[in-house]
């Protein structure tokens, strides 16, 4: 088993691992990559050793924190389809979507060269939110809510326009802004 693999885990060594991700990814969010690790155990309710039995390197952790995020992300708009309207829910989604870019900036240092180093892993992440968006969109088109003639990929680089410009001024407000600009945009009129 790989360090960022959860396949096989006992009960409570999973119930560990998700603990430690939520943790992991609260701090690069809020304290960048370089965080320590021992504050990221401590906040999770482990001890070091477990963050190093699951995680034995800071990228190991990095780069499963990046893929649970991203996991979770992609699985949340099916979820809130289920719950909300096709436009409703898109809008909740691209607010969860500036949250996980937030993420990733804290772990900006790092994420780089773990993508680079960890094959196809860019490529699945980008195929993964795409899709993401893909359902989102096809349910609003279904309803005739949302325009029909927008590609998924348009609206994933709308969305990391919105992120990198929001982040780069620390303006969850403006980036809230610019997302109902986006939405205006793909609502059928």
């Amino acid at each position: 088993m790989t360090p960022t693999d959860a396949r096989g885990l006992r009960a409570d060594a999973q119930i560990n691992r998700d603990r430690l991700l939520d943790a992991a990814a609260q701090a690069f969010a809020r304290d960048g990559a370089d965080t320590s690790l021992k504050a990221i155990a401590q906040q999770a309710g482990v001890g070091i050793g477990t963050l190093y039995r699951r995680f034995p390197t800071r990228e190991d952790l990095i780069e499963a924190s990046y893929r649970n995020e991203t996991t979770r992300l992609c699985e949340s708009a099916a979820r809130l389809l289920e719950t909300a309207t096709p436009v409703d829910a898109l809008r909740a989604w691209m607010d969860s979507f500036v949250d996980y870019m937030l993420t990733k900036h804290g772990m900006s240092d790092a994420l780089p060269s773990i993508l680079a180093s960890r094959e196809g892993l860019r490529a699945a992440s980008r195929t993964m939110l795409r899709d993401a968006i893909a359902t989102l969109l096809d349910a609003g088109v279904a309803t005739a809510a949302l325009r029909d003639d927008v590609a998924a990929d348009d609206v994933m680089m709308a969305l990391g326009g919105v992120t990198l410009i929001a982040g780069a001024e620390h303006q969850r407000e403006l980036a809230a802004r610019l997302l109902d600009l986006l939405m205006a945009g793909l609502v059928r009129r």
